[in-house]
């Protein structure tokens, strides 16, 4: 099969994409199929696989600078891209994508216009999971339990002092500040419980940088649990143990930083209760075939779902990966699956 890997993109997880997609690519070609990469980015005229390959994950998330720069002819290069001959002979396109214009339905709604079937959720799913405070809407609307939040937007110009007060009243410290509509957790910040009106000051600027909107969330202490669904299958629960810290940019994508139990050490019923929580959580927002579902398993084992992600991460340290080898699928097998859970979709 004619496969269009697309990665790159206009994002914050520009980088985590570049390395899920060399994964990817590998996976494709030893599976047989003619693979052809693409980066959005750079519109109808792509440079060699090599330059857009050409570099892994760092340590730190881009900075909002590195965004401007990166996002300030995309728009242009993008509708140059999908509307040139990059695609003519494509059967099929592979997401290697993440973030922005990768899971919010942008690529997927172009594609769709191209009437070229792709992997993963369809747009309207992806722009709902995307959307951290509209998902969790929908999610509590449906019986998932999901962490107490409130939600700000920067033309609502709320005052500190008004936003510290809502958020003693409402959510109470120690609680998460993270952008509405970004993963792998950029720009997002655990404020403690002695941390006061200075450090949310500080914590909502770093995530207005990123995003118009913003989420402070009730912190959850307990195990972080991840849950791979495949079709309308729970995968084997994943408990992620960072060294050190919590479970950032930095400890997702450098090996030997954090510790992963797969399948994670719980009780049988307990287990199972993650496994239909989540199952529940991505037909909740209507996720066709994978998604990753987070949670943070409280001291009295309830489950509180954090979000739905559409194209989790592909890389060596990814959490889809280990949950499918643990459930009996090889990378190369569970790439492929993807494809033809993706064709009986479309």
């Amino acid at each position: 099969m004619k496969i269009a890997l697309i990665t790159g993109g206009p994002s914050s997880e520009r980088d985590v994409s570049v390395a899920s997609s060399i994964s990817i690519l590998k996976a494709l070609r030893e599976n047989g199929h003619i693979v052809k990469v693409i980066d959005p980015v750079f519109g109808n005229t792509q440079p060699s696989e090599s330059i857009i390959l050409g570099h892994g994950v760092r340590k730190e998330s881009p900075s909002p600078e590195e965004l401007v720069r990166v996002n300030k002819y995309f728009k242009r290069n993008i509708l140059e891209c999908f509307s040139g001959d990059q695609f003519d002979d494509i059967e099929f396109a592979f997401l290697g994508l993440h973030g922005k214009f990768g899971e919010d339905g942008g690529v997927q709604s172009l594609l769709e216009m191209r009437n070229i079937p792709y992997s993963g959720s369809g747009v309207f799913a992806s722009a709902l999971a995307m959307d951290k405070d509209i998902s969790k809407i929908v999610l509590r609307s449906k019986g998932v339990k999901t962490p107490a939040w409130i939600s700000a937007a920067k033309e609502d110009k709320i005052g500190s002092n008004d936003l510290d007060e809502l958020v003693r009243s409402d959510i109470g410290y120690p609680c998460v500040v993270k952008p509405n509509d970004e993963g792998s957790t950029v720009g997002l910040t655990i404020l403690k419980q002695d941390d006061g009106k200075a450090q949310l000051d500080e914590a909502v600027n770093l995530a207005f940088t990123y995003s118009h909107k913003l989420l402070i969330e009730q912190y959850v202490k307990g195990r972080e649990l991840t849950v791979p669904v495949m079709g309308n299958v729970a995968y084997p629960v994943i408990e992620i143990r960072p060294i050190g810290g919590f479970y950032d940019y930095e400890h997702k994508y450098t090996k030997g930083m954090t510790e992963y139990f797969c399948p994670a050490e719980l009780e049988p019923d307990i287990e199972e209760y993650v496994k239909q929580s989540a199952l529940k959580a991505h037909n909740a927002l209507g996720c066709s075939v994978y998604s990753r579902v987070d949670f943070m398993l409280d001291d009295e084992n309830v489950p509180h779902c954090l979000e739905v992600n559409t194209l989790p991460g592909m890389t060596q340290t990814s959490l889809v990966p280990k949950s499918a080898l643990a459930n009996g699928l090889t990378f190369r097998e569970l790439i492929q699956r993807i494809i033809e859970l993706s064709l009986q979709k479309n």
